[in-house]
This record gives structure tokens, C-alpha cells and sequence, in this order.
């Protein structure tokens, strides 16, 4: 029942999110996977670091797919989301943190820099809501 109901809440988080909303929830869901692989990997529980880094590494195609091609920091995005993932392809297959640890960091400041950008998204929005209202 519980998770019935958590379940319906998280759809409806989903289904309502602005697309940076989306892509912060995103970004805490790699990290989360992330930090689990590595405390897997510490643990030499190498089945769960598998599954929580390839967890990563399919949040971060979805990022690599769902971004803007048109957009001019796009290119520069994508070859970061590949490094990504060839550093938790080699943490797995190394069983080793240091690659995994790398892109954690590298996730924890991707996601302050889409907060901060959908702050100023958020404040032109109001801005011009004002202005034109």
C-alpha cells in the first residue's frame, strides 16, 4: 500500500517536472547509483557495483540523447558524457574507485551547474512574467 502510494507520488513528480527539474532528478539519481557502486566496489561486492554503474552509465546516455544538438556547449557535452562513461566502464571492469570517484565529482558539479542554470531560467521567467503581465 505504502509503496503503491510512494510509487503514484513519484509518477506524478515525473510527469509534472519542467525539463530541468527532470534533468537535476536525473543528476541525484547518478549520484546515488554512483556512491552505491563505489561502496560496492570498496566492499568487493562486484554484481551490485556492476548494477549501480551501469545505472550510471544509462542515466548518462539518456543525457547524451536527450540532448539539444543545435545547442553550442553541445559538443562539448557530449564528449564529457562519454569520458563519463568510459570512466565507470573502466571502474567496473577494473573493479576499481578511483575512475568511479572521478565522475562522481564530476556529477556533483554538473548538477550545482544545472541548478544555478535553472535558477537564472527561473528568474528570466519571472522577470518577463512581470514585465509582460
Amino acid at each position: 500500500m505504502i509503496q503503491a502510494q510512494r510509487n503514484k507520488y513519484l509518477e506524478n513528480t515525473v510527469q509534472t517536472a519542467s525539463p530541468a527539474q527532470l534533468l537535476i532528478m536525473l543528476c541525484d539519481g547518478a549520484i546515488r547509483f554512483c556512491r552505491a557502486g563505489i561502496e560496492a566496489l570498496k566492499n568487493t561486492n562486484y554484481q551490485d557495483a556492476n548494477t549501480n554503474l551501469v545505472k550510471v552509465q544509462d542515466i548518462i546516455s539518456e543525457f547524451s540523447i536527450t540532448i539539444d544538438r543545435n545547442a553550442p556547449i553541445s559538443g562539448d557535452l557530449l564528449r564529457l558524457y562519454e569520458y563519463f562513461i568510459y570512466r565507470l566502464i573502466e571502474a567496473n571492469m577494473k573493479k576499481s574507485v578511483e575512475p568511479a570517484e572521478e565522475v562522481l565529482g564530476y556529477l556533483i558539479e554538473l548538477k550545482e551547474t544545472w541548478l544555478q542554470a535553472a535558477k537564472q531560467v527561473n528568474a528570466a521567467s519571472a522577470t518577463a512574467g512581470a514585465v509582460h503581465g
